[in-house]
């Protein structure tokens, strides 16, 4: 897929490297529950694109149109973790650090939401953060996704004390999209 200014793709053996610099960087990082090794990050790329195979849809990688630069990713992932909400869709991406302040993360959001509401067919995708991730939940609110406070939830991937644990869930169905 391709926006105005981004190639939203499969991952390339090229984008491991950047990726895992991406995932070692404290402020990129800042809302989740740990850095991740090289391996980490490499077994991550490996279950994004085993998800490419499954559903044919997945966590988009981006590159910057008039640079080629690999500045992160954005698209769509299943979670199915217990929670009163999953199975769900969800809507994510995470960027490096020289990629933010630019809307890159709204412009391809918007993308791999038609997607996820056109060819994927779903009728409700949500995104969720950490309650202090403020610039992810900007972009939720830029794509129209609505926040109950109801459905706050505490993440049960996340250790009990970890900062990260209390979520915010967001949603947003086809007809709000439309």
């Amino acid at each position: 897929m391709e926006t105005d200014r981004l190639i939203m793709r499969r991952w390339q053996e090229s984008d491991r490297e950047p990726f895992a610099a991406m995932n070692a960087d404290p402020e990129v990082m800042e809302h989740f529950p740990a850095l991740l090794t090289r391996e980490q990050s490499d077994a991550m790329v490996d279950r994004i694109e085993s998800a490419f195979d499954e559903h044919g849809y997945g966590l988009w990688a981006l590159q910057v149109r008039a640079t080629g630069e690999f500045i992160g990713f954005t698209g769509l992932a299943w979670q199915r973790f217990e929670a009163h909400f999953t199975p769900a869709l969800e809507i994510g991406w995470r960027l490096t650090r020289s990629a933010w302040g630019h809307g890159y993360a709204s412009e391809a959001a918007r993308a791999a939401l038609d997607h996820g509401f056109g060819p994927a067919g779903r009728d409700e995708i949500v995104s969720m953060t950490a309650v202090a991730n403020l610039r992810s939940r900007a972009v939720m609110e830029r794509l129209g996704m609505t926040r109950d406070p109801a459905d706050d939830f505490e993440h049960p991937r996340v250790a009990v004390g970890d900062p990260a644990r209390a979520a915010v869930l967001y949603r947003l169905s086809r007809d709000a999209w439309r």
